[in-house]
């Protein structure tokens, strides 16, 4: 494994989740039921997330070198657009897991709340931008378990703020320049992987 690499995709995808509806989600659970059982639950739901992205783009990696970098840079341009366009939808999402937990017993035991949790993030991430990078990072690098940890990682951390003072976080960071920033990052990931692609590198 490789620490390079688990800190590269942990860098990108930590900010990409920051602002996305992973944070809104497990805010709004985190305010229905106690801390602990949500964070296993969309911590769970994560580790599944990744695996399958993580062995999908471990699939791709087997592919010739230049086709892939060529599709994973696409992909890496196409996230740098989406992190760029996807302001406002906090709200949106924040109001949608809302009526989702509408009829869940705001007291309910530690197994109902954790279920709760990972149903709710697993339908929410999946096909995500987040799982689609974590595959594209899988296909460049070709280190699923140095992807993998980053991935997790930046998910989990991500989840622990969102439990432990979302709300406040949210006055305090302009997410949307964190959103801004991690557009960017990926812009620079696809064309470097571009440039790889065209062999340059």
């Amino acid at each position: 494994m490789s620490p390079l690499i688990a800190l590269t995709v942990f860098a990108l995808i930590f900010p990409a989740e920051l602002p996305d509806k992973t944070f809104v989600a497990t805010l709004v659970l985190s305010t229905r039921f106690a801390p602990w059982p949500v964070f296993v639950g969309v911590a769970s739901a994560f580790v599944v997330q990744t695996t399958v992205a993580v062995v999908t783009g471990g699939l791709v990696s087997l592919l010739p070198e230049r086709p892939v970098h060529a599709v994973t840079a696409g992909l890496f341009a196409l996230g740098a657009v989406l992190m760029l366009r996807s302001g406002g939808e906090a709200a949106d999402e924040e109001r949608e897991v809302t009526e989702e937990l509408a009829d869940e017993p705001p007291t309910t035991s530690f197994k109902r709340a954790a279920l709760t949790s990972f149903g709710v993030l697993f339908a929410a991430e999946w096909g995500d931008l987040s799982q689609v990078l974590t595959a594209s990072f899988a296909a460049k690098y070709g280190d699923a378990v140095a992807v993998f940890v980053g991935a997790v990682l930046a998910l989990w951390i991500v989840a622990g703020l969102a439990i432990i003072g979302g709300r406040a976080l949210l006055r305090v960071v302009p997410l949307d320049w964190v959103r801004r920033a991690a557009a960017g990052a990926f812009g620079v990931i696809a064309v470097v992987t571009a440039l790889e692609a065209g062999g340059v590198f």
